[in-house]
């Protein structure tokens, strides 16, 4: 195994609450803020920290509306997004097949 895939591993993705957060957004198109915070049995303040690092990486978009007169978060991932979370995958199941042919 070549130690140096590892160091190719997409730090910003790689720490477990937003590999989290990027597994669930990739599979909806979007969803919103209490619906990741619930499913994740995170803190408000701990998701938005870990939102905010995705958006900041261009990863993930967030949108405010309303519905039903009361305040509405959205996240979705973004086409940088979503081809950095599918190069990370592929980056993890190369690591596996490595370790697996060993």
């Amino acid at each position: 195994m070549n130690p140096e895939t590892f160091l190719q591993l997409d730090r910003v993705i790689h720490e477990k609450g937003r590999l989290a957060i990027m597994s669930m957004l990739a599979a909806s198109a979007e969803l919103s803020f209490t619906e990741l915070r619930d499913a994740l049995g995170m803190t408000d303040g701990n998701l938005t920290t870990h939102i905010k690092a995705l958006q900041q990486e261009g990863y993930v978009s967030v949108a405010k509306s309303f519905k039903e007169k009361r305040p509405l978060t959205t996240c979705s991932l973004t086409t940088t997004g979503r081809k950095a979370f599918a190069e990370y995958i592929d980056l993890l199941e190369k690591i596996v097949k490595q370790t697996k042919s060993k």
